[in-house]
């Protein structure tokens, strides 16, 4: 029987037999007993499936796993401790040393960071392209070494739109996956699976848990891409692999397992970036209200973008809920019920007046965070970014004027009395 996102939500990944928690039991322990050698050693052989380190897996952190992939429309997925760590995985599960992948350029800062810099020194290279490229620059950034494609369907802090199709369409033409950090959409407002993305990945941070409270990562497979018909490219998953018994992942698993099987095996167990039992607790919790809290998000970010659109004081309005917004038809396309509750805005007057205006806000929280359930601001010139003059700004692509803001669930009144309120101050 199949059921709808909103009911998933609240019952998925999980189903209490006869006496048993109705609530996700968090398992919070280490390590698990059985009775004999033999028994592990079907587990540490990958014959049987079970439990017995949580380093590698955990049986809450699974419940909510498969919660998010039954959101997503996958067959097999995992958590993370973070969003960071559940994008390194997805890349470096498929891409070693002397490989290449071809990413968006307005990607989220860190994960910009995780590639340019730290995984270039482990000696993969990425090559950057402006989402809004043709379709001929898009398949000119591609190499034989090439092993991935990578975007965000909602980027985060640019708000630019993918075009998933004209992305998925490239990546499989040159016989690789599609990667596709679907944070800030959710699986509520988007499924990337359904236009042609391979692989997804979350900062389970954000919406998902929606309260704050924990930091998470999920990453979850669509079971589409044939790896057996690309061996020669991903020969991790279509060769033996030494390290687990002579195991060939694409063969054993199939598509549907390979690249999960193979993220838990090799990268989990060598890494150990597990999101703690508790924390996955306080996820499901989150989750089982996404399907309502992001329907009022995204109320109340179109209604602060058209309110700040309209303000003498505003310069310009980044929301692609907003009719005449650059990804306005590319919103429509792929979120047609919402996109996020996250706004940028330029307030006129520069970096000084930008800076009056959020002294002077009393709701929203100035924080390094969004996606939250209350409303929080950031001015990236004066913190982040505090130590860029203007034209390095500019360079960097962060206006001295630019305000992010992300709408929690208030009152979208009080949201732009104090918008109003703090502008005035200006």
């Amino acid at each position: 029987m199949s059921f709808d996102r909103d009911t998933i939500c609240v019952q998925g990944g999980y189903t209490p037999g006869n006496g048993e928690p109705r609530q996700i039991p968090i398992i919070q322990s280490t390590t698990f007993k059985y009775a004999t050698s033999e028994d592990m050693g079907k587990l540490f052989d990958l014959e049987a499936s079970g439990y017995f380190y949580t380093r590698l897996q955990n049986p809450t952190n699974d419940y909510v796993a498969a919660k998010i992939c039954q959101l997503e429309g996958g067959t097999a997925a995992m958590l993370t401790s973070s969003g960071q760590a559940a994008n390194f995985y997805a890349i470096f599960n498929i891409a070693n040393c002397g490989d290449h992948v071809v990413a968006s350029s307005t990607i989220y800062g860190g994960t910009f960071n995780l590639f340019h810099v730290t995984m270039r020194k482990m000696g993969i290279e990425f090559t950057f392209v402006n989402p809004d490229c043709t379709p001929e620059e898009l398949d000119a950034a591609f190499r034989p070494n090439t092993k991935a494609v990578f975007g965000e369907t909602i980027a985060n802090p640019a708000l630019t739109v993918l075009d998933i199709e004209k992305f998925a369409k490239a990546a499989h033409s040159h016989g690789v996956p599609l990667v596709i950090d679907n944070t800030f959409a959710t699986p509520v407002n988007c499924r990337p699976f359904e236009w042609g993305a391979d692989i997804v990945t979350h900062s389970t941070t954000k919406y998902m848990d929606g309260h704050g409270a924990g930091v998470g990562g999920c990453i979850v497979d669509s079971g589409k891409f044939d790896w057996m018909a690309h061996a020669d490219k991903f020969p991790g998953l279509t060769t033996p692999d030494d390290s687990y018994h002579g195991i060939t992942y694409a063969e054993k698993f199939g598509k549907e397992g390979a690249f999960i099987t193979k993220c838990t095996a090799q990268l989990m167990r060598d890494f150990g970036s597990i999101q703690a039992p508790q924390n996955a607790f306080i996820l499901n919790l989150g989750l089982e209200s996404l399907h309502v809290r992001m329907k009022r998000h995204c109320e109340n970010g179109l209604a602060v973008a058209q309110f700040l659109a309209n303000h003498p004081k505003i310069s310009y309005v980044n929301y692609c809920g907003l009719p005449g917004d650059k990804y306005y038809e590319l919103a429509q396309k792929y979120l047609p019920n919402g996109s996020c509750g996250v706004v940028s805005f330029g307030v006129k007057g520069g970096r000084k007046a930008a800076e009056t205006f959020m002294k002077h806000l009393k709701l929203a929280a100035i924080e390094t965070h969004v996606a939250d359930a209350r409303t929080c601001c950031l001015h990236p010139a004066s913190a982040t970014h505090r130590q860029m003059n203007d034209e390095e700004l500019a360079a960097a692509g962060v206006a001295p004027d630019l305000v992010r803001l992300s709408c929690g669930l208030e009152a979208a009144s009080d949201l732009i009395a104090d918008l109003s309120q703090a502008l005035d101050q200006i």
